[in-house]
C-alpha cells in the first residue's frame, strides 16, 4: 500500500508536468528516492496522460538515459541544456546539482548558464513535445534571474508508514536468521518507527541496523541509538544545539500542577491518541520568577516524554546580513520538524523580540516574529514547543493569543510544601557518602526548620544553600551538620528581596493571564510576602498579605 503522502507528490509533480511548466526544483538529500518516484509519474499514463522518457544529467556523467553514459560534451551545463532544447520527443530532464551554476559556497555564479535557462524556458513551453526539467539538488539556491522561472516543489522526507515498512523489512530479514532477537510490541514498534522520523530511509536503515549489531537484539532501549541518529542532524546546524538529560521529572522539586498536566500529555504523537481525534500538543509558554525551575521542566520533560530536546538559541538567529535572520529561522523551524517527534526549547524567548516596537533592526525581529506566530498557529508536525521567559513584560500580545501556546502557566516562589520537596531532592542526591553524611539526618524536624528559614528562596538558592553548607563541611575535613545549612541561609539575600517590585509586578500579571503551576492544595499553605528588605518601608510595616501569581486551576 502506497503512502498517502508520495501518492500527493505524485498528483502534484504530474499536474505540474502536464501544465508544461518549464523547470522544476526539488530540494532533497534523497536523490536515489526522488528519482524513482519521478520516474514512476513518467511512466504512468493515468497521472502523466503522455509518458515520456528520464533523462539524467551531472557533472560526472553527462546527460544520458538511465543506464548509459553521455557523452563528454555534454557534461557541460550549457551543452547540456543545448541537448534539452534540441531534443523533439516526450521527455523530463532530471539535472543533479545543477546549483553549482547558480553560485553557491563561494562559487561564482556562471552567467552563460543562466542566461541559457532562460532562453529555454519559452521553447519547453511551446514545444510540440511535452518537455520539463527538473533540478535535482541537496540545498536550494536560486539566483535573482530565475525566481520567476522556476518553480519549486516539495518532497518530504519518509512518512512514518515508510519508516514502518522499513523497519518491518529488517525485523523480518533478521529474525529468520536467527542471529537477531527482536523484543517489540507494536507500541514498541511504533514508537521505534516515530523516533526515526526525520532521518532519511538510508539514514533510518543504518540506525536500525546499528540497534541490531551493537548487542543482538532490536527492543524499546533501542530509541536511544535512533535518537543519536538525531544528533548528527542538530550537530550540522549553528542554530540548534541538542541537550542530553537524564534528568527525571521526580528531579524537579514542586510544581505539581503543570506536572500533571505535562504527564496527561505524554504519548500523545504515538497512533493510540489517534483514536481519541486528538491533535499532538502545541506547546506551553512558562513564565514566572527567575530560578524557580523553568528550565528544569524542559529538560524533565524530554526525559519523560523520551523525545530529543533541541535549545533554539535566539542569539545565533540574528545575523550582520540582511535576509540572513530570516533565513536562520526558517533553517530552523525546517530541522525541528524534520526531526520531529521532538519538543523545541526557546530559552528566555522575550529577548528575541526586545526589539519589535522600536524598528530599530530595521524590522528584522518583526519580521521574524511574524514567521515564528505564523508556524506555531499552523504547524503540522509534532514538534513540542517549550518556551520560557522572566520579563513577561516584554512578551507582545500576539505571542499569547489562544491557539499559539496550549496553556501559559506561572511559576512562583516555592510555597512551603514545595520547599521541603527541594531540600529532600538537593540533600538526598548530594549527600551519598557516609564519611560527608556522618551524623546528619534528614529528619522531619530538620527539614521544618530549613523550610521555615527559607520563606521566599527561590530553587536555585536552595540548592546553593546545600553546595554553600557542603564546602564548609569540605573546608574543614568533616562531616555535614545542620549548622552549615543554617549558616548559608543567613548569609543569602533572596531574589525576592533584591526584586521585591519585579516579583510584585509579574505576579499582578500572571492573576489573570496564566495558570498557577503549584496546585490549589499547596498555594494555601503560603500565606505572606518574603520578608522585606531591611529598613524598607515594608520592613517597618511588617508582612504585607498578598494573593499568589496565578490563575487557581488544578488539572
Amino acid at each position: 500500500m502506497e503512502d498517502t503522502s508520495i501518492i500527493a507528490f505524485k498528483t502534484h509533480l504530474s499536474n505540474l508536468l502536464r501544465a508544461r511548466f518549464p523547470f522544476l526544483y526539488i530540494s532533497t538529500w534523497e536523490e536515489e528516492r526522488a528519482l524513482s518516484v519521478i520516474r514512476s509519474v513518467a511512466t504512468q499514463e493515468s497521472l502523466i496522460k503522455t509518458t515520456r522518457k528520464v533523462f539524467t544529467w551531472s557533472l560526472t556523467n553527462g546527460m544520458a538515459e538511465e543506464g548509459h553514459k553521455g557523452s563528454e560534451e555534454s557534461k557541460h551545463p550549457v551543452k547540456c541544456l543545448e541537448f534539452i532544447e534540441a531534443y523533439d520527443q516526450p521527455a523530463i530532464f532530471i539535472l543533479k546539482d545543477f546549483h553549482f551554476c547558480f553560485g553557491c559556497g563561494g562559487r561564482v555564479a556562471d552567467p552563460q548558464a543562466i542566461r541559457k535557462v532562460r532562453d529555454l524556458v519559452p521553447a519547453l513551453k511551446m514545444s510540440a513535445s511535452p518537455k520539463n526539467v527538473i533540478l535535482l539538488s541537496p540545498t536550494l539556491i536560486l539566483p535573482l534571474e530565475l525566481q520567476k522561472e522556476i518553480t519549486i516543489v516539495d518532497f518530504e522526507l519518509p512518512s512514518l508508514l515508510e519508516i514502518k515498512g522499513l523497519l518491518k523489512e529488517l525485523i523480518d530479514a533478521n529474525k529468520s536468521s536467527g542471529r537477531i532477537t527482536i523484543d517489540l510490541n507494536p507500541e514498541e514498534e511504533d514508537r521505534l518507527a516515530k523516533a526515526a522520523l526525520g532521518l532519511t530511509l538510508n539514514e533510518a536503515e543504518n540506525a536500525f541496523a546499528r540497534a541490531m549489531v551493537e548487542d543482538g537484539r532490536l527492543d524499546k532501549r533501542d530509541v536511544e541509538v535512533i535518537l543519536e541518529e538525531k544528533r548528527q542532524i542538530i550537530k550540522k546546524s549553528e542554530i540548534l544545539e541538542f541537550i542530553k538529560t537524564d534528568l527525571r521529572i521526580e528531579d524537579v522539586g514542586g510544581l505539581e500542577n503543570l506536572k500533571r498536566w505535562l504527564l496527561k500529555r505524554n504519548k500523545s504523537w504515538l497512533d493510540s491518541a489517534s483514536q481519541y481525534n486528538l491533535p499532538a500538543p502545541k506547546g506551553v509558554l512558562i513564565t514566572g520568577v527567575p530560578g524557580c525551575g523553568k528550565s528544569l521542566i524542559a529538560k524533565a520533560v524530554s526525559a519523560m516524554w523520551q523525545l530529543p530536546l533541541l535549545r533554539l538559541d535566539i542569539g545565533k538567529i540574528f545575523s550582520g546580513i540582511i535576509g540572513s535572520s530570516e533565513e536562520n529561522v526558517r533553517k530552523a523551524i525546517q530541522t525541528a520538524e524534520a526531526i520531529s517527534p521532538c519538543i523545541l526549547w526557546i530559552d528566555e524567548i522575550e529577548k528575541g523580540f526586545v526589539g519589535m516596537t522600536s524598528g530599530g533592526d530595521s524590522g528584522t525581529s518583526s519580521r521574524i516574529f511574524g514567521t515564528f506566530l505564523t508556524w506555531m498557529q499552523e504547524k503540522t508536525k509534532s514538534v513540542f514547543v517549550i518556551a520560557t521567559a522572566n520579563n513577561i513584560h516584554s512578551l507582545p500580545p500576539e505571542l499569547m493569543r489562544k491557539g499559539r501556546f496550549d496553556e501559559i502557566f506561572f511559576v512562583d516562589l516555592p510555597t512551603k510544601k514545595e520547599r521541603r520537596d527541594i531540600f529532600r531532592l538537593h540533600i538526598s542526591k548530594r549527600l551519598t557518602n557516609p564519611k560527608v553524611i556522618g551524623e546528619f539526618q534528614l529528619s522531619k524536624s530538620t527539614l521544618d526548620s530549613l523550610v521555615d528559614a527559607t520563606e521566599g528562596f527561590v530553587g536555585a538558592e536552595l540548592e546553593q544553600i546545600v553546595i554553600s553548607a557542603l564546602f564548609e563541611a569540605f573546608s574543614e575535613d568533616r562531616s555535614i551538620r545542620l549548622e552549615d545549612l543554617e549558616k548559608a541561609i543567613r548569609t543569602t539575600v533572596p531574589l525576592s528581596v533584591t526584586q521585591a517590585e519585579q516579583i510584585h509586578s509579574i505576579r499582578e500579571w500572571a492573576n489573570v493571564r496564566a495558570v498557577a503551576a503549584t496546585p490549589r492544595e499547596d498555594r494555601v499553605e503560603y500565606k505572606q510576602e518574603p520578608p522585606a528588605a531591611p529598613g524598607s518601608p515594608e520592613a517597618e510595616d511588617g508582612d504585607i498579605r498578598y494573593a499568589r501569581g496565578g490563575r487557581a486551576v488544578d488539572f
